[in-house]
């Protein structure tokens, strides 16, 4: 099929490129002539697994361009809305100008029987705003959210766990092209859940609700844990095993952050209110603080464990991306962490293997390096990004290089008995202190 996407950000370009690998013919849009000249040459404007082979193979193949001219979106068949919605500059709601500068831009190239599908996170009540302007060119509308995890964004793309489509009532030509377009993942066992455009709307705000929700509970718990002396991994563990609750999304730490569950849960919020239901998700309000008070708990942690003060004192930061195998620092609590320390007058050297170049764009003043930069003479060094190369560093060769002999483990992704008898002093969250120095 002749398909478009419009936007081709981290969403937008995966995307793209996906449906180009299993055959479609794509092209995608986006104002940035510079992110444009990057992907029509094979580059991926950011790091995440498999998408520069898919460029490349989409490019070579002919069945892949891109273009910021939105008239080359003329010829498609299914024009894809996957601009961004930023939280709006201070307030809590979704800025919206990305999405409707697209249905503006684009509706004057649709023609007779195009479908136009919304993959982008929206407050519910956005598409019934557009499918007038959209019909009246003879064309439909669908929105169609997106479930992509950082990392995992190409399966998840090719391979989805669920596709939804929220679609006027009777609209059935719609879900016939759909289906065409995902016809490779439906063919493998993909399920198809057709409703309407609120419910569509719904399900990815809801659905990123529930998961930050589950991730504060177990930081929630993870604050008794550390006045009470239990150790929340084992809290953890226990009470994953009732199937009812599940093991996934309950690894207490220093949180969630990104372009998705921080932004996802304001604007839920804030759109329940001018529903007039604000109290029907009052709860997220909570979760949000006890999301940001873990950043405060692994900064305090720090300076406990420094004797008080944090200044003129070497502090490594191993990790800076807001999850491994991703560049993204987008609400990072780990670029937060090395922020405030520095912010304290700690000597930070930050790390991480993809998002030095994004951390440096927004924060200069820190110093960057090395892992073994940041390590050397280290008096303290602390892991908040769990990327597997600083969950595999050996406890006994990293003492030779610190000063001090001081780990803070901010994603309890460490072994912390390991550690301890190599004579470090290990503090992770929601766990008690192990001292195996001597």
């Amino acid at each position: 099929m002749k398909i478009s996407v419009i936007g081709c950000g981290y969403l937008g370009s995966v995307h793209a490129a996906s449906l180009a690998s299993v055959g479609h013919d794509v092209i995608g849009i986006d104002v940035d002539a510079d992110k444009i000249d990057a992907l029509s040459q094979g580059r991926s404007p950011i790091f995440e697994p498999d998408l520069p082979e898919l460029l490349s193979e989409g490019i070579a193949s002919g069945r892949l361009r891109f273009s910021t001219n939105m008239a080359d979106a003329r010829d498609a068949e299914l024009h894809f809305i996957a601009v961004g919605t930023p939280q709006s500059a201070g307030a809590g709601s979704a800025d919206l100008s990305y999405v409707d500068g697209a249905f503006d831009d684009l509706v004057p190239y649709l023609t007779e029987g195009d479908v136009v599908v919304g993959k982008s996170t929206v407050p519910v009540g956005t598409a019934v705003t557009h499918v007038a302007d959209v019909e009246a060119r003879g064309a439909h509308l669908v929105w169609n959210p997106e479930f992509l995890r950082e990392g995992f964004a190409v399966k998840d793309t090719i391979r989805p766990d669920r596709l939804v489509y929220g679609v006027a009532y009777g609209d059935e030509y719609s879900v016939q092209k759909l289906n065409e377009v995902y016809a490779t993942a439906i063919e493998s066992g993909s399920p198809v859940i057709v409703t309407d455009f609120a419910t569509a709307e719904l399900v990815k705000v809801s659905a990123n609700a529930f998961l930050a929700t589950k991730i504060s509970f177990i930081n929630a718990m993870a604050e008794i844990a550390e006045v009470t002396g239990a150790d929340v991994t084992k809290l953890a563990d226990a009470i994953g095993h009732d199937n009812r609750i599940g093991r996934k999304f309950l690894n207490a730490g220093v949180g969630f952050g990104g372009g998705c569950l921080p932004k996802d849960i304001r604007a839920f919020t804030a759109r329940a209110e001018e529903l007039g239901r604000g109290e029907s998700v009052a709860f997220l309000k909570e979760v949000d603080a006890i999301n940001l008070r873990r950043r405060e708990r692994v900064v305090e942690l720090v300076t406990e464990e420094l004797g008080g003060s944090v200044f003129q004192k070497k502090v490594a930061v191993l990790g800076l991306a807001f999850k491994p195998n991703s560049d993204d620092v987008r609400d990072s609590p780990a670029l937060d962490v090395a922020v405030r320390l520095n912010g304290l007058g700690a000597k930070v050297v930050a790390t991480d293997p993809e998002a030095i170049a994004n951390s440096r764009a927004l924060h200069p003043q820190l110093v960057y390096g090395t892992t073994d930069e940041a390590l050397a003479g280290a008096d303290a060094v602390v892991v908040v990004t769990e990327w597997p190369e600083y969950k595999q560093l050996d406890p006994a060769a990293v003492h030779e290089v610190v000063r001090t002999p001081i780990v803070i483990d901010a994603r309890n992704c460490l072994d912390a008995d390991a550690w301890a008898d190599a004579g470090w002093e290990y503090a992770g969250l929601g766990r008690q202190v192990k001292n195996g120095r001597a």
